[in-house]
């Protein structure tokens, strides 16, 4: 699994090379997470398209009503059960990929096709992938996607898709990074959560990349333990913990404040993490509270589209 971790808003030659005019552009397509709308990634869309050369950008038509539809899955026993599936359930979100995917071959054709999943547009893009054609879709780069299903049997845990994320781990393709398709898997460590009771903070290292002459950076392994400076864990970190559980079992990891960095990885996959970046455009702040898409951070992973 290559994996390295990349520092906030400092744009550098080794994360963000520069393109040549000859290496293929290939047009991008955006898959809203869940509860978001179209609007949510017009700046992104845009930023791509005129600012990075991304030459055609469709975003999947979704409106934050349209997520009611889910509900469909109610009257499904596999619900119940916890083994639901993506079918028919999430048809009408599968839909409305596949006209944006169409849409860019439309704007650019003769060319392979980028995936931007956006949180739960991650692992549905996968879905996508397995169960549409998905021949000329090159490259696969997902922003804080809760990828795994939560570990079963852990006390106080509720797998909130129901089995969904099961179903996808099992049943569609393994996430791999070779020349013909590359997965490229960005998670955020915006936040530490804390578990709900107690006053210590679990022990962390922090991946720091470092510059090289090889296209890939170096990950090194930097202990942040520091005692003296430690205190306990805050209200928010707790309530943030609690998120982070239902997602991968443990509160006193990093995340972006809904996903943790460790559910946003696949094995197989190049995998890369940016300190203190949201999970979501909405209520992000690009100065203060970044997410995916703000400017500076977009500088760091933009050039995966681009080669």
């Amino acid at each position: 699994m290559l994996s390295l971790l990349l520092p906030p808003a400092r744009p550098r030659a080794a994360v963000s090379p520069d393109v040549t005019a000859s290496a293929p552009r290939r047009p991008a397509v955006i898959l809203p997470g869940l509860g978001n709308n179209t609007a949510d990634y017009a700046r992104l869309a845009a930023a791509l398209r005129d600012d990075h050369g991304v030459p055609a950008v469709a975003v999947a038509r979704v409106s934050r009503p349209d997520w009611l539809r889910n509900a469909a899955g109610l009257v499904d026993p596999s619900y119940w059960r916890c083994n639901l599936r993506p079918r028919p359930v999430l048809d009408w979100y599968l839909k409305r990929v596949d006209e944006a995917v169409s849409e860019a071959r439309e704007l650019s054709p003769n060319e392979g096709i980028s995936l931007i999943g956006h949180s739960a547009g991650g692992w549905l893009a996968r879905v996508y992938m397995e169960e549409f054609d998905a021949s000329d879709i090159s490259l696969l780069l997902t922003l804080g996607t809760p990828h795994l299903p939560p570990p079963k049997g852990t006390p106080g845990v509720i797998d909130q898709t129901r089995g969904l994320l099961t179903y996808v781990e099992k049943n569609c393709a393994p996430a791999v990074y070779t020349p013909e398709l590359k997965y490229v898997c960005i998670a955020g460590r915006y936040i530490q959560g804390a578990p709900l009771t107690g006053n210590t903070i679990a022990t962390t290292d922090d991946i720091l990349a470092v510059d090289t002459p090889s296209d890939v950076a170096e990950a090194v392994m930097v202990s942040t333990n520091d005692k003296s400076t430690q205190s306990g864990p805050t209200l928010r970190a707790r309530f943030i913990g609690q998120g982070y559980k239902q997602v991968c079992g443990r509160a006193d990891v990093w995340g972006d404040g809904v996903v943790p960095e460790v559910s946003a990885h696949l094995e197989g996959a190049l995998n890369i993490s940016f300190d203190g970046v949201y999970h979501s455009p909405v209520g992000s702040d690009d100065e203060q509270r970044p997410w995916y898409g703000s400017p500076a951070i977009l500088k760091q992973w933009v050039h995966h589209l681009l080669s």
